[in-house]
C-alpha cells in the first residue's frame, strides 16, 4: 500500500507537466493555436516570462540553502561526461556525417522548461531558485558542447567562439541569475506591487512552454524515426540518466539536490537542438525526430526513475 501511495504522489508531480504538453499537442490539431503562436510564445516565454520567473525565484531564494558551488560544479563535470560518452558512442555506432546531431540529441535535454517544471513541482521554490542557478551552468555547457559536436562532424562548419560568446553573454536566462544573485545575496526587497505584478508576468512561463513543446510535436515525424533516432531517444532518456544520476548520489548527494539533479538529467532533447543543427547545416529532420521522440518517453522514464528513487530513499 506503501508503495501504491508513492507511486501515485510520483505521478501527481509529474503527470499536470506531461498532461500540459499533450494539451498543447491536441489544441494545435484542433486548429485552436498555430505555428505563428508557437512562434511569438515561445519568444515570449524565453525573453520574458521565464527570465522573471528565475528572477523571482532567486531574489526569495536562501542562498545558503540553495547556492551550492559543489552542487553546479559536479553538474558541469556530469554534463561533460555525458557528452564524451555519447560522442564515444557514437563514433562506434553512428555513420560520420550524423554523428552531431546525435551527439547534441543524446545529451542536450529541455532543463529550461521541463526539468524546471518538474523541479517546482516537486521542490517548489527550492526547485525553481536551484533550478534557476543551474540553468546558469545548463546554458553555458549546452550551447558550447552542442556547438563543437555539429561544428566537428559537419563540413565547412566550424566553432564560432566569439558569437557563441556573444550569444551566451546576451541570453536572458544568464541576466536574470546575474542579476537576481547580488539582490538575494543582499537580502534587498522590492516593492510588494511590483513582486505581485512579476508574479502575474511569471505564472505565464510553464503552462505556456509546455504547451508550445506540445505544439511542436509531430506525430508524423516519430512514426518515421528510425533506428539513429530510437538509438539517441533511448541514450538520453534511459542511460544518461542512469549514469549520471549514479554519479552524483555516490559523490555524495542526495534528497533534494539528488532529485533536481535528476529531473534536470532527465529532461527530453530540448528544442534548441534542432534550431542549431538546422542553422548549421546538420540533419534537421533526425534532430526533430529525436525531440518528440524524448518527449514522449519522458512520461515514463521520469516518472519510473523519480519512483524508483523514491522507493530507495534517495531523494
Amino acid at each position: 500500500m506503501e508503495l501504491a501511495a508513492l507511486f501515485f504522489q510520483t505521478l501527481e508531480v509529474t503527470l499536470p507537466v506531461f498532461a500540459m504538453v499533450f494539451i498543447g499537442l491536441g489544441l494545435k490539431r484542433a486548429g485552436w493555436i498555430d505555428g505563428a503562436f508557437v512562434t511569438t510564445a515561445s519568444q515570449l516565454v524565453f525573453r520574458g516570462t521565464m527570465p522573471a520567473l528565475i528572477f523571482l525565484s532567486i531574489i526569495r531564494a536562501d542562498l545558503d540553502a540553495t547556492l551550492n558551488p559543489r552542487l553546479l560544479g559536479f553538474f558541469a563535470l556530469a554534463t561533460l561526461g555525458s557528452f564524451l560518452f555519447c560522442w564515444g558512442w557514437a563514433r562506434l555506432r553512428v555513420p560520420h556525417v550524423e554523428r552531431g546531431v546525435y551527439i547534441q540529441g543524446a545529451f542536450r535535454g529541455n532543463c529550461g522548461i521541463v526539468g524546471l517544471a518538474l523541479a517546482a513541482g516537486m521542490y517548489g521554490e527550492y526547485g525553481l531558485s536551484a533550478g534557476g542557478l543551474l540553468l546558469g551552468v545548463v546554458i553555458l555547457t549546452y550551447n558550447a558542447l552542442s556547438v563543437v559536436a555539429l561544428a566537428t562532424y559537419q563540413e565547412g562548419q566550424r566553432a564560432d567562439w566569439r558569437s557563441i560568446l556573444a550569444h551566451i553573454a546576451r541570453n536572458p536566462l544568464i541576466l536574470a541569475v546575474v542579476a537576481a544573485v547580488p539582490i538575494a545575496a543582499l537580502e534587498l526587497r522590492l516593492p510588494g506591487w511590483l513582486m505581485t505584478s512579476g508574479d502575474y508576468f511569471a505564472s505565464l512561463t510553464l503552462p505556456l512552454a509546455l504547451i508550445c513543446i506540445g505544439a511542436t510535436l509531430s506525430l508524423e515525424a516519430i512514426r518515421d524515426s528510425g533506428r539513429l533516432a530510437t538509438s539517441a531517444s533511448l541514450l538520453k532518456m534511459v542511460t544518461v540518466p542512469i549514469l549520471a544520476t549514479g554519479a552524483a548520489w555516490l559523490a555524495g548527494f542526495e534528497g533534494r539536490e539528488l532529485g533536481v539533479m535528476f529531473l534536470f538529467f532527465a529532461s527530453p532533447t530540448a528544442a534548441a537542438a534542432f534550431v542549431m543543427a538546422k542553422a548549421m547545416g546538420g540533419n534537421a529532420v533526425l534532430s526533430a525526430n529525436i525531440i518528440a521522440l524524448t518527449t514522449l518517453m519522458a512520461s515514463l522514464t521520469v516518472t519510473v526513475g523519480a519512483f524508483a528513487l523514491k522507493v530507495a530513499g534517495l531523494i
